[in-house]
């Protein structure tokens, strides 16, 4: 077949302007190629609002920023085009495309035949537009990627292209990594501040830089964070009602149980053990179970499965982003205290393990020994995007004696700060002295000292101690 007989879908681009410029219209803005994103302020709102008929309307045609945002505008000023993953629902395709000119939807039914057309007679043809470009799931049409990567080079202009993806596809599917011409970035469901829950008094960032406030107070009652939790950060639930919510990720884990773990690698899976091993890692959350502990639990769901084949499921599962695990930190200590290297168990958003489990708002609120993992795991998701933001990661630090601490944040600059989660006051001054005691042992001879130590909790208030250790509130924190 020649090109020159591939009919590419005239309509399509129309639609993509007219919507840009219909949400636009909406927000009062101008359609720009290059809108800027505006530096987000602290917020003061009622919570008790939320679930209004107003509050739901706001939410249901506002796009809320995304911390997101601000990375993937530094991203496309450095490299010629930008892939975004994550998780299905989590936002990708509308953040690109505040920030895109063009768009190209793979999986548009009406014109999915006529693109896979063109990919397999001209790439090039789908990559027409103005940039930024975006290319909407990418991975249905590897080929694209080493087709974006040759553009790149090219044109030798940065911004260029916008890819999103919500899985990983085969390694043998591209020719090229796209190193030094695509850069990757992790976009996850919203955090707290992100879905207007936490309140941002307290700035990640300011701690780093000594600059943060040292007393802040939560709107965040427990019963709404029971919610918060069990809803998880997906956009399309934040606002509405309630029961939608719960309703919707019930359904996105049953399309992770019965299609998308096998869809990923064209290997079928059976649901029930799928779901088996979805049930154990969610009863394991926030802990380091090995596959032999994680196939030991699952003998009574379903007693077939190998250390193999547990390995190999987690494997999809971590291709989706379904399963993100913390990684262990590898720092330098004043002894020769063993430290653990395994990961520690998490789902990209702690409602996967709730809905896996029907754990329902009010059944958290009566099982405090579900709760206190769930909480973890979700002050880890919140932790992972604030960090992002300002060009960190998130580690987790345990060492044989059993001194831990449940997050470590570390910067690029080699700045890091502890922080030990906490739901109850009466736990707050084990975890300052296990955060200290953290503090000692490391070897300040070859790391910096710690920026900060911090105690996250679901309390009220939040505050600096004597000892200068701060008790951050998770309805009080930001990026």
């Amino acid at each position: 077949m020649n090109s020159e007989n591939v009919e590419m879908p005239p309509n399509s681009e129309v639609k993509y302007r007219q919507t840009r410029k219909q949400n636009s219209a909406k927000s009062g803005s101008k359609t720009s190629p290059n809108p800027e994103v505006k530096p987000r302020q602290t917020r003061k709102y009622s919570l008790e609002k939320s679930g209004s008929p107003k509050y739901d309307i706001f939410m249901k045609d506002k796009y809320l920023p995304r911390i997101a945002d601000n990375v993937l505008n530094d991203a496309l000023e450095a490299s010629g085009a930008v892939l975004i993953e994550g998780p299905k629902w989590c936002g990708k395709t509308r953040t690109a495309e505040e920030r895109a000119a063009s768009a190209l939807y793979l999986q548009d039914p009406d014109n999915a035949a006529s693109y896979l057309k063109a990919v397999d007679t001209k790439p090039s043809l789908l990559l027409k537009g103005d940039p930024p470009r975006l290319i909407d799931e990418w991975q249905t049409a590897p080929v694209l990627w080493d087709a974006v990567r040759f553009a790149v080079d090219q044109r030798g202009e940065c911004g260029q292209f916008i890819l999103t993806g919500s899985a990983v596809p085969r390694d043998d599917a591209v020719q090229h990594t796209g190193t030094g011409r695509i850069s990757r970035m992790t976009m996850r469901p919203m955090s707290l501040f992100e879905s207007l829950e936490s309140n941002g008094e307290i700035s990640l960032k300011a701690m780093f830089d000594g600059v943060a406030d040292e007393e802040c107070k939560s709107a965040l009652s427990i019963e709404r964070l029971a919610f918060a939790l069990t809803r998880g950060g997906w956009p399309a639930s934040i606002g509405g009602k309630e029961s939608a919510a719960l309703r919707r990720i019930y359904d996105y884990v049953e399309a992770v149980i019965n299609a998308d773990v096998s869809r990923v690698d064209g290997v079928e899976k059976s649901p029930a053990r799928v779901r088996a091993l979805m049930r154990s890692l969610a009863r394991n959350i926030s802990t380091m179970a090995s596959l032999t502990t994680i196939r030991k639990d699952i003998s009574g769901d379903e007693d077939t499965l190998s250390d193999k084949t547990i390995a190999a499921y987690i494997n999809s599962l971590r291709r989706i982003f379904v399963v993100e695990d913390l990684p262990a930190w590898n720092t330098a200590l004043r002894s020769k205290t063993a430290m653990r290297t395994s990961s520690k168990r998490h789902f990209v958003d702690p409602s996967i393990a709730a809905a896996v489990l029907r754990v329902t708002p009010d059944g958290l609120l009566r099982d405090f020994n579900t709760f206190g993992p769930m909480f973890e795991s979700l002050c880890v998701r919140d932790l992972r995007i604030y960090a992002q933001a300002i060009d960190g990661e998130v580690f987790h630090y345990r060492d044989k004696s059993g001194l831990e601490a449940d997050a470590v944040v570390c910067l690029k600059d080699g700045r890091w700060g502890a922080v030990e989660v906490k739901m109850g006051a009466k736990e707050i001054e084990t975890a300052a002295e296990h955060l200290k005691n953290l503090r000692n042992k490391i070897d300040m001879g070859k790391m910096k000292e710690p920026s900060f130590l911090m105690v996250l909790t679901c309390t009220e208030l939040g505050y600096r101690r004597n000892d200068g250790v701060y008790i951050t509130p998770i309805g009080c924190l930001r990026d």
